[in-house]
């Protein structure tokens, strides 16, 4: 079972929507602990709650989607619904392509339940790393291109070299879409030891990322629009494995997305049994 802040992260939905469709009975916790409150979800809960983020994006009410789960529409009554819904988006202003982005990812979802990874997901350590970081809290994902463009213009001012590609760590408890507390890194060589202005009174700091024991990782190659499947693939593999997530997960970025907009990401995310 997933605490419910890490079977948010894990299905890249925020908390406070996965109460409220408990709360509406379109996705109740799996076990609600008696003592504390606590909320606990499962993997075998993954297809309804793909069904209802699939169903909300082709525009569909709360009232509607919950009525369309309880006749129990099968995958080829969902995908024959969500081609429809593809045809309609691809007529529309170049504004609605996000959202069409979003009904593909969790159309395939949908298509890859109860698909296990057999050899994508590395166990494996991570060393120490001697690190510039910045820490803050960004209005929404696209933000994290633009502080990482900021920060490598501060390193190049100063003539300091990357020693390997950049990375984020997202410290919250759940995923978020907006008002994301996340950290910014670049590896460099250890003879940098002083810490970096920023604008605005920021500082980019020198910092030690201390050694993780245990960390899943897989790569994730495609559109950043497909981040939320490789995640889920990852804590299926996680739970399957025996497992249980231990801390906030890193993406490391191999490769930024180019013109044909695929880009090449590491997810790492510290576990323990």
């Amino acid at each position: 079972m997933f605490r419910i802040g890490d079977f948010s992260k894990m299905c890249q939905v925020p908390v406070s929507a996965l109460r409220y469709y408990a709360d509406l009975g379109l996705l109740e916790p799996a076990h609600i602990d008696p003592f504390t409150g606590f909320r606990y979800y499962t993997l075998d809960q993954l297809p309804r709650l793909h069904r209802i983020l699939a169903l909300k994006d082709m525009g569909l009410s709360l009232e509607e989607i919950g009525r369309l789960l309880r006749d129990e529409l099968s995958p080829d009554e969902l995908r024959g619904m969500f081609r429809l819904q593809q045809a309609k988006l691809q007529q529309q202003l170049v504004d609605e392509q996000a959202r069409l982005a979003r009904v593909a990812a969790r159309l395939r979802e949908i298509e890859e339940e109860g698909k296990m990874p057999q050899d994508e997901v590395v166990l494996k350590t991570l060393e120490p790393l001697h690190m510039l970081s910045v820490r803050q809290v960004i209005p929404t994902p696209v933000y994290v291109g633009n502080l990482l463009a900021e920060c490598f213009a501060v390193i190049g001012q100063h003539g300091i070299p990357s020693a390997a590609p950049p990375q984020a760590i997202y410290h919250d408890e759940e995923f978020r879409l907006t008002d994301m507390d996340v950290e910014v890194l670049l590896p460099v060589a250890a003879s940098v030891t002083a810490d970096l202005p920023l604008s605005g009174g920021r500082v980019f700091a020198v910092r030690e990322l201390p050694r993780i024991e245990s960390a899943a990782s897989i790569v994730h190659v495609g559109g950043y629009d497909g981040l939320a499947n490789t995640y889920t693939r990852l804590g299926k593999w996680i739970a399957a494995n025996g497992y249980r997530i231990a801390g906030p997960s890193r993406e490391i970025y191999l490769k930024p997305a180019g013109t044909d907009g695929e880009a090449v990401v590491e997810i790492q995310w510290p576990v323990e049994r």
